[in-house]
């Protein structure tokens, strides 16, 4: 136990982009409690819902929405990425203003900010965390990756949830040349661990972001499965106030779980059909499983790391328009995610504050 952590108050503020930058806090939020710091929780939105459901004890606290929205057809996603420019930017004002109010209110001596460009003080201790110190945007990759650098450049540290070494997780995404970032690699962050439980399934789909992708997705799934040989649990990331269960022949559908049966269905699987998000990987690479991926079409950065994972032989993916459930018997001739060290000292890395 850290004892110069005592009493200190520390904000933790992820971004609302799907479940995965909530979902990858989780373990940080229970380091901050086991280093005796008291954690507030601020985010907005369904990324909001889940902390409140996982940590019901702790202070929450509701940030204006970056109201990020995706476009039906993913080549107009970078199009409504840039239309909605100025609502992000009004929200990323509004949010300096909130933490500095909050700052003096709720006696906050550091920062947590996973990819909340607004959440930091020039005044007490802020980190900010990502994966992407590239950001991945088509043509326009030179000019985001500066800015989102930029932005870095003012925090105190930067954790990247990878290992800096030649077999890595995000490639290019988390690794620049002549870095001159205050980078530090934690090494992949989960919520999960692995189990030794007898297979209840023998194929889990997980699905998690932003609409309407999420649901086009999930549309095109519920058609697939039922031709798919098998027992199927089927997780459509939708965070409602009561979990609802439905069986439809040799399916199970969930709208949602939380972090424990999450985690037990995962180790009762086989297979699992995701999204090649950053968090989604980070907890197969944990739990050991292997999967096959349909990036969320435009997303450049799931783009990049479907390709990426399946050019190195670890796991195969598909366009969301061209699957079929008939693909997922490639996922055997692939080797599946290497299995990494995923412990974090966290004292080392709390003595920021």
């Amino acid at each position: 136990m850290n004892l110069n952590s005592e009493n200190k108050t520390i904000l933790i503020a992820p971004l609302n982009w799907g479940l995965g930058h909530a979902t990858r806090c989780i373990p940080i939020i229970k380091a901050l409690q086991e280093n005796n710091f008291t954690p507030i929780i601020a985010s907005d939105g369904i990324a909001l819902e889940l902390l409140r459901k996982e940590f019901p004890y702790l202070k929450t606290l509701e940030l204006p929405s970056y109201q990020i929205e995706y476009a039906k057809n993913g080549k107009n996603f970078k199009w409504k990425l840039i239309k909605s420019l100025p609502k992000m930017l009004e929200a990323i004002r509004e949010e300096k203003n909130i933490v500095k109010k909050w700052i003096k209110k709720y006696e906050i001596n550091g920062i947590i900010s996973d990819n909340r460009l607004g959440v930091f003080s020039k005044n007490i201790p802020s980190v900010f965390i990502t994966h992407q110190l590239n950001v991945m945007t088509g043509n326009t990759t030179w000019i985001t990756s500066k800015l989102h650098q930029h932005i870095i450049k003012k925090y105190k540290a930067c954790w990247v949830p990878d290992i800096n070494a030649q077999l890595n997780l995000t490639g290019k995404l988390g690794h620049i040349e002549n870095n001159t970032l205050k980078v530090q690699y934690l090494g992949p962050l989960s919520r999960m661990h692995k189990m030794a439980l007898p297979v209840q399934y023998d194929l889990m789909v997980i699905l998690s972001g932003p609409e309407p992708q999420r649901g086009l997705l999930e549309t095109h799934l519920k058609e697939e499965v039922k031709r798919f040989q098998g027992k199927v649990v089927f997780i459509k990331g939708i965070i409602e106030s009561e979990q609802i269960k439905e069986q439809i022949e040799n399916v199970t559908f969930y709208n949602f779980m939380k972090t424990r049966q999450l985690e037990q269905t995962f180790n009762e699987s086989k297979k699992v059909l995701c999204r090649s998000g950053y968090t989604t990987i980070m907890d197969l690479v944990k739990l050991n499983k292997k999967a096959f991926f349909i990036p969320t079409p435009g997303q450049y950065e799931q783009i990049y790391l479907a390709e990426k994972l399946q050019k190195e032989g670890l796991v195969p993916y598909s366009t969301q328009e061209d699957f079929k459930i008939e693909d997922l018997s490639q996922i055997d001739q692939f080797k599946g995610l290497p299995e990494l060290d995923t412990t974090v000292n966290w004292e080392e890395l709390f003595k920021v504050f």
